[in-house]
């Protein structure tokens, strides 16, 4: 029994003490508090994974006869995009420069996807030989090219430079897959309406193109002031790309694929030792996946009447504001000039 108090409140004994309560009460108690809690934790974080996965393409077009080709395609977001065109109907072309991976993945994505019309080339984007040569054998053996996916890229990688003498993260986001795409053009004119699509990053915005000093070779090397460089390269690109292209069937984009967990950023952990933990477990829930961050690429490649905003920036399958800095045509015109300069290409569009 509980003891009256004043006031006509009574005061009940504690659940497992003394006479009026019982242990196994208790613990049902905690148990199901518990329970409760854990639900809770388990939906905030399927919320906050949905947020941060972003943008879904929600096309379902098929790609069945279409062309498509996709660098740096063995891993990551190349490898889901891959995946996802082939899904579609395409015929997907891997341009990659680790043969072998590029054959594992390939296989895999024939097997998951059931389209046997997946095949590997192989392309080293750090040399202008390779480049030239891939584009070659290309032209000469592809009957067309309706879709052509600047993906591969490096980041925030050691001062290193290609055989032709570039600073790497220059070279190969930028040099590379401009000159590519500048060999290609016939095969994607003659293919129209065809789409051009470059994946670049959140950090062009604080990038600069220093006209005087591309390659570090003067100031200071800065990994991730050449990280943003290049991709500011990229959107730059893509800006005069879409201007000289105007009206000849070719679109072409840029785009933020999100913050994703791949091999890319095994290179910022190496200047950011403090990442790795970060990047542990509880980082990765902040983190898109590989077929989350391949969304906006697909996107790009499929959805009908984009060809109105060629030369446009996305992110999350939706177009945004770049940066100021990747706005300025005059920068682009000549960012243009010396790539065309730089890589040895005469003949431009």
């Amino acid at each position: 029994m509980g003891a009256e108090a004043p006031g006509d409140f009574v005061v009940q004994p504690w659940p497992g003490r003394g006479s009026g309560g019982s242990g196994p009460e208790m613990e049902q108690g905690l148990l199901l508090s518990c329970g409760a809690l854990l639900g809770l934790i388990v939906i905030c974080v399927a919320l906050l994974r949905r947020y941060i996965g972003g943008g879904k393409c929600q096309s379902s077009l098929r790609l069945d006869g279409k062309t498509i080709l996709i660098t740096g395609a063995n891993s990551g977001i190349g490898k889901e995009t891959s995946r996802e065109l082939a899904r579609r109907g395409a015929r997907v072309v891997m341009a990659c420069r680790d043969m072998t991976r590029a054959e594992q993945a390939a296989e895999e994505i024939r097997k998951s996807t059931g389209n046997g019309n997946v095949v590997t080339r192989h392309l080293d984007l750090a040399s202008i030989y390779s480049v030239r040569q891939f584009a070659k054998d290309f032209l000469d053996s592809e009957d067309k090219l309706d879709i052509l996916i600047n993906n591969a890229g490096v980041m925030m990688c050691p001062k290193w430079l290609t055989e032709d003498g570039f600073e790497t993260q220059l070279g190969v986001n930028h040099l590379g897959h401009f000159l590519l795409t500048n060999l290609l053009l016939p095969k994607l004119k003659s293919s129209s309406p065809s789409r051009v699509i470059n994946v670049s990053s959140i950090a062009h915005k604080g990038g600069q193109i220093d006209f005087e000093d591309l390659f570090f070779s003067r100031k200071p090397y800065s990994p991730l002031d050449s990280y943003r460089q290049s991709k500011l390269a990229n959107v730059l690109f893509t800006r005069e790309l879409a201007r000289r292209l105007k009206g000849s069937g070719v679109s072409t984009f840029c785009l933020h694929p999100g913050i994703i967990q791949t091999e890319l950023v095994r290179h910022v952990m190496d200047w950011f030792p403090l990442l790795r933990m970060i990047l542990k477990l509880p980082g990765l829930l902040f983190l898109k996946s590989p077929h989350q961050g391949c969304q906006t690429t697909v996107y790009c490649s499929v959805t009908p009447g984009l060809e109105e905003r060629s030369g446009r920036y996305f992110s999350d399958c939706a177009e945004k504001e770049p940066a100021a800095e990747a706005q300025d045509d005059e920068v682009a015109r000549k960012l243009w000039e010396q790539s065309a300069q730089l890589v040895g290409l005469k003949d431009t569009c």
